[in-house]
């Protein structure tokens, strides 16, 4: 485990995230009092793919989705 002070951690912020990727315990402090850890996420996941919520109920667009507001109808 290693303890960085926030100023220190700001300023390695992207070594530290690299760091923690590997596997190593990085703890922020304040005035040496630990706040927090930072870990990666246990869900990181791989690449979108596109197309993947077709036919999906969770996902509705509006028939009218992309007809023009009528709040610009002055523009047409």
């Amino acid at each position: 485990m290693s303890q960085h002070n926030i100023a220190e951690a700001k300023a390695q912020f992207s070594d530290l995230v690299q760091r923690a990727l590997a596997g190593e315990d990085i703890v922020i402090a304040k005035d040496n009092r630990p706040l927090l850890r930072l870990v990666p996420l246990d869900s990181a996941r791989g690449p979108r793919q596109p197309g993947s919520a077709r036919g999906s109920r969770v996902l509705k667009m509006a028939d009218d989705f992309d007809a023009p507001l009528d709040d610009f109808a002055a523009y047409r």
